[in-house]
């Protein structure tokens, strides 16, 4: 039980991360990679629910805390939960592909928008860096 709480404490930390980095850079540049955070347009059923304050919040950690334990788990399989560079690659080639879901949506950024998506990549890089960072720390 202690496992998945560590875990879970991880993904809040580094979602809170990653919503931060991706809030100045929204601050400063005026891009909306943050938006992307939160939006659910893409999921019919979650879509509706968008409207309802605190429910992008609620998206954004379930799916940080989701990653999190099963990318630990699945890398723990092939013993390389402790590798570092691993939840690097991983998060940051695979939000650079999720990247291209906001062709489903009218909220900006638009999928051509190269910067937006540089900024959305190197943000979850740092997401991948605090996971792998606290998981080699605190899994010992």
């Amino acid at each position: 039980m202690k496992q998945p709480f560590r875990l879970t404490i991880i993904a809040i930390l580094a979602g809170t991360i990653l919503a931060g980095i991706l809030k100045v850079v929204q601050l400063l540049t005026g891009k909306q990679a943050y938006v992307l955070l939160f939006n659910m347009d893409y999921i019919p059923l979650l879509k509706r629910a968008d409207t309802i304050l605190g429910v992008g919040y609620l998206f954004h950690y379930t799916f940080c805390i989701v990653s999190v334990l099963a990318l630990y788990y699945f890398l723990r399989i092939f013993q390389v939960e402790k590798k570092m560079i691993t939840y690097i690659v991983i998060y940051t080639l695979g939000s650079s592909i999720l990247f291209s879901l906001t062709v489903l949506t009218e909220k900006p950024p638009d999928v051509t928008d190269y910067l937006a998506w540089a900024y959305w990549s190197f943000a979850h890089a740092m997401f991948g860096i605090v996971v792998g960072f606290l998981v080699r720390i605190w899994d010992r």
